[in-house]
């Protein structure tokens, strides 16, 4: 079928076939120019001037002459077998109908020959491109598998009139290069222009944009917090503080009471006899008088050394004025040291049990260390000392129990109230898995468990005055012998005295009182005792010329006397 476009492809073909090649369009500006077969059969042959065959049209060459500008050939329009002559064609391409080839050959026609009836000569049709392939292979023989031609560019201008018969097609204009043309499947045609290229689509270019961004941030977030977690923030770091406030702190509050007791506490160090220690003590007066523990300063006795140091860092040297074992007590004094700061002594018969107390020392010979706690029990019977085998270095004390930590350092340190006023020395703790008392319970270095024990500051007092105006302590007695051995509830009296003596000193207190040995002693002044220490302790507790009343139980019978406490020379 004919669709107004030239045929861009040919094929040997036989003369029939060659006959029904229709007409090409007329050419287009730029085009090739094609001579138009005259397929017309003339009515009667006539004679003509002979012409010269059709050339031969080679597309893969470039014309070599050019037409004039401005012609267009005009295709010859095939007469159809009517007698009618044929009427002028109208504007455009006409589309000539195949016409059978006659078996006859018919002689050439002249290219400027113009006649109404179609020429029947096959040899005036216009031959193939190409020579027929005898292997019939494409695309040397049949057409093959070729890509359509691109389309011919029409001119805007409207087609002019036929020309009229016989007159001669003006001459066309040269072709330029790369001028559209027949399709020629051997020749070096142009490329094709390669395909647009796809754009990707920008949503989705978007999303994984979008998701990149995220995952960076996702990721450089997580790097941000871990830093800020682990590190607490970015840059200098600025914590919140309060602002300076006022040094001054209550009287009674542990800090105010520090601050006004630490000046009269100081650290003993003590030398002499093979041995060292470290203790405390406070000052008792301008003079330069320091009450202290017997056991502190017992290496120094016979001959030792003795040095104090003060709160400030200031030392100085002390002497022994005089001490004494049974109440673990003993007095040291300093020359030419001025501003010092005694601490007021209290009254131990006024505490009571959960009063709040700070107890000041040099635990493990770590000075002004300050500790506070409470009064946990009063009246506490306990015995310290004894390394000595013969008890002759045991001490009495019916103390005061605190649970404020007390160390070994600590003793001779004292504690105070809540007015900052001394109520006891400390002397003694019980140490865990220890069984005796003292500084680390039987000679052992453990730390306090919240038992620590003080003499309590009448007895210290008292024994403090004698042994600065005397050198030594006076005991409270009632001139018995006590049995020691005795398991029974009570202080039993013996039946016999140390060396075979009496156990019941003729004119003695407890002689005068009407005491008897096997007498069983059950009460103090209404208090229970239990065995002879504790029968000691209540008594030394006393001073010289205090009365007791004294309960005991003679042939299953229960008795009261009293008794006016004797005096006896200290050790």
């Amino acid at each position: 079928m004919n669709d107004g476009k030239p045929n861009w492809w040919s094929r040997p073909s036989t003369p029939p076939e060659a006959a029904r090649i229709p007409t090409p369009p007329r050419a287009e500006e730029d085009d090739f120019p094609l001579q138009a077969p005259d397929l017309a059969e003339p009515a009667a042959p006539e004679p003509a001037a002979e012409a010269p065959a059709a050339p031969k049209v080679d597309m893969t060459k470039e014309p070599a002459a050019a037409e004039p500008a401005g012609a267009e050939p005009v295709p010859a329009e095939p007469a159809r077998e009517e007698p009618a002559a044929a009427e002028p064609a109208a504007a455009g391409p006409v589309q000539a109908e195949p016409v059978p080839a006659e078996p006859a050959a018919t002689e050439p026609v002249p290219a400027d020959a113009v006649s109404a009836e179609p020429v029947r000569d096959a040899s005036a049709a216009p031959r193939p491109l190409h020579e027929p392939d005898e292997y019939r292979t494409p695309p040397y023989g049949e057409p093959g598998p070729w890509a359509p031609a691109p389309p011919v560019q029409r001119p805007a201008a409207p087609a002019p009139a036929p020309a009229p018969q016989g007159a001669v097609p003006p001459p066309q204009a040269p072709v330029p290069p790369h001028a559209w043309g027949q399709y020629d499947p051997w020749g070096a045609g142009h490329a094709s222009p390669p395909p647009p290229a796809r754009k990707k689509s920008r949503r989705g270019l978007a999303l994984v944009g979008a998701l990149a961004f995220a995952l960076v941030t996702g990721v450089i977030g997580g790097g941000v917090g871990a830093y800020v977690e682990r590190n607490g923030g970015i840059g200098t770091v600025e914590l919140p503080q309060a602002g300076a406030g006022s040094a001054d702190r209550a009287p009674d509050s542990v800090a105010g009471i520090a601050a006004a007791a630490l000046p009269g506490v100081v650290t003993l160090h003590v030398s002499g006899g093979g041995s060292a220690g470290t203790g405390t003590g406070f000052v008792l007066d301008n003079r330069g008088h320091i009450l202290t523990n017997n056991h502190v300063v017992d290496a120094a006795a016979t001959s030792g050394d003795i040095t104090v140091t003060f709160s400030s860092g200031e030392t100085a040297s002390a002497k022994l004025i005089g001490k004494d074992t049974g109440y673990d007590l003993a007095v040291v004094r300093v020359t030419g040291v001025t501003g010092l700061k005694p601490i007021p002594l209290g009254n131990s018969d006024d505490v009571r049990v959960g009063d709040p107390v700070v107890a000041i020392g040099a635990p493990f010979d770590l000075s002004n260390t300050v500790t506070s706690g409470i009064i946990s029990a009063k009246e506490r019977p306990i015995t310290a000392g004894g390394e000595k085998g013969d008890g002759s270095d045991i001490s009495y004390v019916d103390a005061l129990q605190t649970d404020a930590p007390i160390n070994p350092g600590n003793s001779g340190g004292p504690l105070l109230d809540g007015k900052g006023h001394v109520i006891g020395i400390n002397s003694a703790i019980r140490a865990a898995g220890g069984s005796g008392e003292g500084d680390g319970g039987s000679g052992g270095q453990a730390g306090s468990i919240g038992l620590g024990f003080a003499i309590p500051v009448n007895q210290g007092k008292r024994v403090a005055e004698e042994l600065i105006n005397t050198g030594k302590a006076t005991h409270p007695v009632i001139g018995v012998s006590l049995d020691m051995q005795f398991n029974g509830d009570g202080a039993r009296v013996g039946d016999k005295g140390k060396d075979g003596s009496p156990a019941v000193t003729p004119d003695g207190p407890a002689a005068k009182a009407g005491l008897r040995p096997g007498d069983v002693i059950t009460k103090v002044d209404g208090q229970r005792v239990h065995n002879g220490e504790e029968l000691i302790v209540k008594i030394r507790a006393h001073r010289p010329g205090d009365a007791l009343a004294l309960t005991l139980t003679r042939d299953g019978r229960e008795l009261t006397r009293t008794v006016t406490l004797g005096s006896a020379q200290g050790t």
